[in-house]
């Protein structure tokens, strides 16, 4: 048998964390080996608890759920992080997930689903609610060419023409095996490129990997 996803919950509300408690705790793979009020705990209980997934709420007293996220994603080794928030400002989900959240999730998605994100996000799967999917493409429509399209084809540019297209399909949200059927490959070697992109561009993950492709244009 496989180990169980270990999550640390993070949120605020006490009986936000005992609901979240019981649901992932029922679904047999998954463990909430912790718990935390406020985003100042969480660098010291990611290093004590080694969780997998750390489930965060954005809107928390002290430190944030924005501020924690980037401190703990910018340490190497750390945990993936799933957004799980009441609020979806546009900000709010573009400096998630820039930060290196792997998904964004609002508090009204069904327990299933949210125990569904917190496997995948676990095994470096990308995981947006449908409103801010929307959100993120109304952005880039509204965006259009400009400084930060440049930037990004110039940051694009240190992948070779195979990782380039790989990076599309990662954009288009492309699991490996659909990328590897679009491009003729094996899902081994997309899983190569894929991983030397996030490395030829310092990025920590499948979302920050879309989100550049987005800015830089290549899905248009």
């Amino acid at each position: 048998m496989t180990e169980p996803v270990r999550v640390l919950v993070v949120d605020d509300d006490p009986l936000v964390r005992a609901g979240l408690r019981m649901i992932l705790g029922g679904a047999g793979d998954v463990e909430v080996v912790g718990e935390a009020g406020s985003g100042t705990e969480v660098p010291a209980l990611a290093a004590t608890l080694r969780p997998d997934v750390v489930l965060m709420d954005l809107h928390m007293p002290g430190v944030d759920g924005l501020t924690a996220t980037e401190r703990l994603r910018a340490a190497p080794g750390a945990p993936e992080v799933l957004v799980l928030t009441a609020f979806e400002a546009d900000g709010h989900v573009r400096r998630a997930l820039r930060a290196g959240a792997g998904g964004f999730l609002l508090k009204d998605t069904p327990p299933a689903e949210i125990v569904a994100a917190v496997r995948r996000v676990a095994a470096g799967e990308p995981v947006l609610s449908p409103e801010v999917t929307r959100r993120l493409i109304g952005l880039a429509i509204e965006a259009g060419p400009g400084d930060r399209r440049g930037r990004a084809r110039e940051r694009l540019g240190a992948l070779n023409t195979r990782e380039t297209e790989v990076a599309v399909e990662v954009g288009r949200g492309g699991a490996n095996a659909d990328i590897a059927a679009a491009l003729h490959l094996s899902v081994p070697t997309v899983k190569t490129h894929v991983s030397a992109a996030l490395s030829k561009l310092g990025l920590n993950n499948r979302v920050q990997l879309a989100l550049l492709v987005n800015d830089a244009g290549l899905l248009d």
